[in-house]
């Protein structure tokens, strides 16, 4: 049985979604058709206003509301610390243990060379440009313990070495193959605590 063309067009829409299968996008799309017109007209339009108000911060590469976003503008923060991540949800975690003061800066995706996500496909070459400004005395690498991680820290730090600026990882307390958007704030703060130069 097929379903009808609206309902299978939003099925496949919302399976492009990352982590959301078939049969996920097939439950969102019954719990709207169960939705007051209201709810659906609401959120229709708030996913077409998404981008309408939103900037991508200059110095981190943030969404945010403002350029610079509040993080960057806040000038009580430590701008000679420097912590390097895959993601913004990334970054709101790490922002909620309340332990780091430092700045920012969102690579966009972690490498994944046998995907085609390669180093030209990440913010990798504008980390670059920043740290040449010489302005970042420590590089924090908080990627995600996972093989992309992985892989991306390794090639971070073979790129930073001849900068010498002191470059740290967070320490193990993270579990390989997880991701830091899901750590607990007591884990992510023993990681920060506990950050290994490399």
């Amino acid at each position: 049985m097929r379903f009808p063309q609206a309902i299978q067009n939003l099925i496949d829409d919302l399976s492009e979604i990352p982590t959301v299968g078939p049969k996920t996008a097939q439950r969102y799309a019954f719990y709207l058709l169960k939705q007051p017109k209201e709810f659906l007209v609401k959120v229709a339009g708030d996913i077409i206003n998404l981008k309408k108000n939103l900037k991508i911060c200059s110095s981190c590469l943030s969404v945010a509301e403002t350029d610079p976003c509040p993080i960057c503008a806040d000038g009580a923060r430590d701008a000679s610390t420097l912590c390097v991540i895959a993601t913004q949800p990334e970054m709101l975690a790490i922002e909620t243990t309340k332990k780091y003061n430092g700045l920012y800066f969102l690579l966009g995706r972690n490498l994944r060379p046998q995907e085609g996500i390669s180093v030209e496909k990440t913010n990798i070459a504008k980390l670059e440009t920043r740290l040449k400004q010489g302005k970042i005395k420590e590089i924090i690498l908080a990627l995600s313990p996972t093989l992309e991680g992985e892989t991306t820290s390794l090639y971070l730090a073979k790129i930073l070495k001849p900068l010498h600026i002191k470059t740290t990882r967070l320490a193990r307390g993270l579990p390989m193959g997880s991701d830091i958007e899901y750590a607990d704030e007591i884990t992510l703060n023993n990681a920060l605590k506990n950050r290994n130069e490399i």
